[in-house]
């Protein structure tokens, strides 16, 4: 890996927790948890998609694979991101820096490399709660990139950041569209 993340320490979000309490000193905090689904059918087709970047997908990001990467994530693993409004596409370097996968609770958390528009953190957590429940929990901590072009859109880029986790929140709600 020859990109250090643009913040530190890794896995701050914390994806294995059930209680997230730290954070980054100038890093925007956002935790949000909504029900996606009931029963074991979409515990199921929750949990596979979001370890294959179906929460990305499904939001209308591309999700490309690097150095041997593969569909699943995994830890240490690095992926560009991308999302395209028309001619226009903006390319996210992203690690891969903690993953969980037990029988009530999967997701993971990637955080930026240099390039990326914004600094920081995102982990997506699927939980099956014993009554049945399925949850999706989305964690975030977010600061200015340390350097580059994308610096004084900050602005912009949280309510675009916004406007996409409203979308993660519907992307693995039941029913939920075949991948293919």
């Amino acid at each position: 890996m020859a990109d250090t993340l643009t913040y530190a320490p890794p896995g701050v979000t914390c994806p294995g927790d059930d209680m997230w309490s730290t954070g980054i000193r100038g890093y925007r905090r956002y935790e949000r948890t909504v029900v996606i689904g009931h029963g074991d059918s979409d515990w199921r087709a929750a949990s596979e998609a979001v370890l294959h970047w179906g929460i990305k997908r499904r939001s209308g990001f591309s999700v490309a694979p690097l150095a041997g990467a593969g569909e699943r994530v995994t830890e240490g693993a690095e992926y560009t991101i991308t999302a395209a409004w028309g001619p226009l596409a903006v390319r996210e370097p992203v690690r891969v820096v903690a993953v969980v996968d037990t029988p009530d609770k999967c997701g993971f958390a990637y955080g930026t490399l240099p390039g990326h528009p914004v600094s920081g953190e995102e982990a997506f957590i699927v939980c099956n709660a014993p009554d049945g429940h399925v949850t999706l929990t989305l964690r975030s901590l977010t600061s200015r990139a340390p350097k580059g072009a994308w610096r004084p859109l900050f602005p912009l880029l949280l309510l675009a950041q916004r406007s996409y986790r409203r979308r993660y929140q519907r992307a693995l709600r039941h029913p939920m569209p075949r991948q293919g």
